[in-house]
């Protein structure tokens, strides 16, 4: 029997669903960082650097970036701690090239490594990493909880886990106004900028069926880690998840 889950607000086959979420990405690829400043008014650059200041990433630490897209998170780091090791991940080959390419440009490979894997299945050692960041990507993992054992398994003790992803609002009415937002103009944004407003789409989508603050908190510590807390950044439109080892 075929396994079912969500692709947005569809339901697809397990199987199929990395399929659907990569074709997003290919097609979003070249105009994606154009896409994230108008999406986000240019605030999705703040909350990377509200990450990566909480970190606590430390001179020589070895760090992970899955889902890294075009490499935000690992230029932050990569300027800010010059000593430190990151492997900058994606699952998506074009969106990875152009962080590769990115990193040359702007002057951040030296301390750099790009490898393209799933975020689901890592291949690297046990206790690898010092600290681990996914910004934006867990919501499009096919298994989440497979993806945080994996991520728990890579940290070294004591390691932390830094999720940024989209979550719920607090205020109600904050929330409606977002709901309007996400579904008659972000899909008219992708059209304009990008020639494609399905893939937006299915982004709005995808956010709504993502856990909620608590319920991702619950779900960290279910897989393996031993504390867990989250900050809402505005009023919870985006929220950063610190999972222990």
């Amino acid at each position: 029997m075929n396994k079912k889950t969500h692709f947005g607000f569809k339901e697809v086959n397990v199987k199929e669903k990395a399929k659907h979420v990569g074709g997003v990405f290919t097609s979003v690829a070249n105009s994606y960082d154009v896409m994230n400043d108008a999406m986000s008014i240019g605030l999705h650059r703040l909350w990377k650097r509200v990450l990566v200041e909480i970190a606590g990433i430390k001179d020589n630490d070895v760090v992970l970036d899955i889902a890294a897209g075009t490499g935000d998170i690992a230029k932050l780091i990569s300027k800010q701690f010059p000593s430190s090791e990151i492997y900058v991940s994606d699952i998506n080959n074009e969106m990875l090239s152009l962080g590769r390419e990115r990193s040359i440009d702007e002057g951040f490979s030296n301390n750099t490594h790009f490898c393209q894997l799933s975020g689901e299945a890592i291949p690297f050692n046990d206790a690898a990493f010092d600290v681990i960041t996914i910004g934006f990507g867990l919501r499009n993992f096919t298994d989440k909880s497979a993806g945080l054992k994996e991520m728990r398994r890579c940290l070294k003790k004591n390691g932390r886990l830094l999720i940024l992803e989209f979550s719920k609002p607090n205020n109600l009415l904050f929330s409606k106004v977002y709901d309007w937002y996400s579904f008659n103009i972000l899909p008219k944004l992708g059209a304009l900028l990008a020639n494609d407003s399905d893939s937006y789409q299915y982004l709005a989508e995808s956010i709504r069926m993502h856990p909620d603050q608590e319920n991702l908190k619950k779900l960290i510590i279910e897989n393996g880690f031993q504390d867990c807390k989250f900050y809402n950044l505005l009023n919870g439109i985006v929220a950063i998840h610190v999972g222990y080892k």
